[in-house]
């Protein structure tokens, strides 16, 4: 990163959101890990709105199905390792490969998880992440992931979206709720602790 994208980035943390950021930028696992491909809404403090379609790659050996276990990934992804990312980023005034020397994000737990429906390759979902809970590196978010309609433009659909449609999930009809997540808690731990623990 050049001196001038680096305090463009340090600049947008300070006062805006992850809208228009590339996830790998903030999410710092290899690509085949990455489970988000797009934010399209967040508010720093309440919540974010994220999309990921499933590869070849997602559903290999698993009938085509992305399996609800990555599903709970990709909805960890897009909430606690995001906002939380952003937020400390923020806190720090620094960028995320620097939290990366620093500390490594970790499942503390996962509450209640239920699925509707079910996801394919190729399918685009969008996970809707509330920020329940955010102090000392750890967030808890709930949530829901919903299949997106092919004919919707995400960015357009969610540019004025707000804080009270999100808490309240006010979206189209036409989108699918595919799962409801209840208290998905990360936390990012100290390197030296990690090792330790580990």
């Amino acid at each position: 990163m050049t001196p001038e994208e680096r305090e463009n980035y340090l600049n947008k943390v300070q006062s805006g959101t992850l809208v228009g950021t590339d996830p790998s930028q903030l999410l710092l696992h290899g690509p085949t890990k990455r489970l988000v491909d797009k934010y399209h809404w967040h508010s720093p403090n309440i919540g974010i709105v994220a999309s990921y379609s499933p590869t070849a790659r997602d559903v290999e050996d698993h009938f085509g199905v992305f399996r609800g276990v990555d599903q709970v990934e990709a909805f960890a992804q897009a909430t606690i390792v995001s906002c939380g990312t952003f937020l400390e980023c923020r806190k720090l005034n620094c960028l995320p490969d620097a939290l990366g020397d620093k500390f490594v994000p970790a499942f503390i737990s996962i509450g209640n998880v239920s699925f509707q429906s079910y996801l394919e390759q190729g399918d685009r979902f969008i996970s809707i992440g509330n920020i329940k809970f955010y102090k000392w590196r750890q967030m808890v978010c709930d949530g829901r992931i919903y299949k997106v309609p092919k004919h919707i433009d995400l960015d357009e659909y969610f540019s004025d979206f707000t804080d009270e449609r999100l808490l309240k999930y006010d979206i189209s009809k036409d989108f699918i709720k595919v799962a409801e997540l209840h208290d998905i808690t990360g936390r990012a731990i100290l390197v030296d602790l990690f090792k330790k623990i580990a």
